[in-house]
């Protein structure tokens, strides 16, 4: 078994890889949107929704909207389907 170890960038420091980003970055949206539920409107619980689409779609496929933005503005990559190139 493989270990995952951070990408490291050219500037000689190491980054997060495209996985690791991606769950941050669902959990952050998927605890504002519980505190938009909650304080503001029910209806935010639909883009709690949203996220757990896009998640499953990561899982399912190998890619889902967010990771092909930040691949292609951040140059993020992935530790899982590293062999595979975002197009």
């Amino acid at each position: 078994m493989s270990s995952l170890r951070p990408v490291s960038c050219s500037a000689g420091g190491a980054r997060w890889p495209l996985e690791r980003v991606l769950f941050a970055l669902a959990g952050t949206v998927t605890l504002l949107s519980a505190v938009l539920a909650a304080t503001v409107s029910s209806w935010f619980l639909l883009l709690t929704a949203f996220v757990g689409v896009n998640q499953w779609l990561y899982v399912l496929a190998g890619a889902c909207p967010a990771s092909f933005v930040l691949s292609r503005l951040f140059g993020l990559r992935s530790l899982i389907y590293a062999k595979e190139v975002v197009r």
